[in-house]
């Protein structure tokens, strides 16, 4: 491997985030010793923090830090994570969070050394991740490693729109997911920010201090685009379960990578994957998941999680049932 062509590092780097092309670079060990050698040694600034990515995506340890672990009280209550050709519009939300009393991470001047651990500990010590969404922002291998992490632990992340007439696609598409994002190239900025504050305020910061503001809030002009982060209530009915519901469900009990798979599914889609499941051949069930894990998220399907969800839903039908007797025994005896 050479230092002369920096863009060959780049394109392995987007690889990496493929599942199986990450075990293939982890069993290559001379490989991964030349990896580690440019991280440290590159003369190349460029190289080294594309190295370091690397790296970063075939390391297991940080993949497998419990979401505990990060969880002590927050440094910040939202990172800011963008592409450097949105710096204007980014300094402008950046100011106008701060006005507003919330403390903001956000990387003004690129950040040296290892940018990945940086990252890593900008996300940990932050309670909401606003992703500001461009062509830019899902071409860039640092902006998606960013978007992945957060994603990863569980970050609450809230999407705004910075780039006009863009469309999320390929991993940005799947990451957002059903969350409706704040429009910062069809509104004012002065309107789009209110409908970002009313989007935080719905999430609600818990140690977060802000000067009262003394007016009126007016309900009625937010979009019905946008979507409010409370927690669902959720039906006693699985069947009667939206897609967002689904999700949120998963994400209650930690079923992180199903939260990620069953993403288009919902309360029904889930019932008829029990069913599957619980009737199917185990083996085929299991390859067809393997398959459908693989293909969509670039993960081996999770058994352990497999498994929880299968206890879960047993839960869910037994109460179910338990109900449904209850019912017939009040009406006929």
């Amino acid at each position: 491997m050479s230092e002369q062509y920096p863009i060959v590092y780049d394109i392995i780097w987007a690889l990496s985030f493929n599942h199986d092309i990450q075990q293939q670079l982890r069993s290559n060990p001379s490989f991964i010793q030349k990896l580690s050698q440019l991280a440290k040694e590159s003369d190349d600034e460029q190289v080294r923090k594309t190295t370091h990515g690397i790296l970063w995506n075939l390391e297991i340890d940080h993949q497998d830090r419990s979401i505990s672990q990060s969880t002590k009280q927050n440094t910040f209550d939202i990172m800011i994570s963008y592409s450097h050709k949105e710096k204007v519009l980014c300094k402008q939300l950046y100011d106008e969070l701060t006005k507003s009393g919330y403390r903001v991470w956000i990387d003004f001047d690129q950040m040296h050394g290892n940018v990945m651990d940086a990252m890593a500990q900008a996300i940990d010590r932050s309670e909401i991740i606003i992703i500001c969404m461009s062509e830019q922002y899902r071409q860039s291998n640092f902006c998606r490693a960013e978007a992945h992490y957060a994603f990863q632990r569980q970050r609450r992340i809230v999407p705004v729109l910075m780039q006009k007439h863009y469309k999320p696609d390929g991993w940005l598409l799947f990451l957002i997911g059903q969350l409706l994002y704040v429009d910062f190239t069809k509104y004012e900025f002065v309107r789009a920010m209110d409908m970002l504050s009313k989007e935080l305020k719905a999430i609600h910061v818990p140690d977060m201090k802000i000067t009262p503001v003394e007016r009126e809030i007016d309900i009625d002009i937010v979009p019905p685009n946008l979507s409010v982060s409370s927690p669902q209530a959720f039906s006693d009915n699985i069947l009667q379960w939206s897609q967002s519901q689904v999700h949120q469900w998963l994400l209650q009990h930690k079923l992180v990578q199903l939260s990620q798979l069953l993403i288009d599914c919902n309360g029904r889609s889930l019932v008829h994957l029990y069913k599957y499941i619980e009737q199917g051949q185990t083996s085929k069930i299991l390859s067809l998941l393997q398959e459908d894990s693989l293909r969509r998220i670039n993960q081996s399907i999770s058994l352990i999680e497999l498994s929880c969800f299968h206890s879960l839903m047993q839960e869910q039908q037994a109460t179910k049932s338990t109900e449904i007797n209850r019912n017939i025994e009040e009406t006929y005896f």
